[in-house]
């Protein structure tokens, strides 16, 4: 039995790189949700007219691995303070977004949300949107990380990103 989650954290090449390590997840996926054109590209949603966010999709088994748990990892993989916006990616397809796709998913996001909130000490702008259609992104976003190292941004922002987070969840992660 598996769960699908649905979550924007900025680039998806780096919430996707993130997702794809732990173990219990069984596919990450990343795409398009949130907007109002139908099958979008990626030119498209950069345009910034469509009104999708970049997202991952998950499936995942929650007998390995809880949706609190993904969670956790979201909020600590992310700036979930600023709107629109995560360091130097700047736009509304750089929302931070979970698109709950169950009542119980939305309460504990919402519960999340408040104790993140709470530990941090300022707003968390994180979305709580219902279940909206996914569009898959073109093949080449897929597993772009694993197939790319050597790209700028891939040095740059998700490799150290990556880093920090196999150290502080080393106990989450697949063999």
């Amino acid at each position: 039995m598996t769960e699908t989650a649905v979550f924007g954290g900025g680039c998806f090449w780096c919430t996707e790189s993130v997702f794809l390590s732990l173990r219990g997840v069984i596919s990450v996926a990343p795409g398009y949700s949130g907007g109002h054109v139908e099958q979008p590209t990626y030119e498209q949603v950069c345009g910034k007219a469509t009104g999708h966010i970049e997202v991952v999709r998950l499936v995942f088994d929650p007998d390995i691995i809880t949706f609190e748990t993904l969670l956790q990892v979201f909020f600590a993989t992310h700036d979930p303070t600023t709107l629109d916006r995560q360091g130097g990616d700047i736009g509304p397809q750089y929302a931070s977004a979970i698109f709950f796709q169950s009542e119980s998913q939305r309460e504990i996001a919402q519960h999340m949300i408040e104790q993140v909130q709470t530990e941090i000490g300022v707003p968390v702008v994180t979305r709580l949107l219902p279940a909206q259609t996914f569009w898959p992104a073109e093949s080449y976003h897929h597993n772009y990380y694993a197939r790319n190292p050597g790209q700028g941004y891939c040095q740059v922002v998700i490799s150290p990103k990556l880093a920090k987070f196999r150290k502080r969840y080393a106990q989450l992660l697949a063999s």
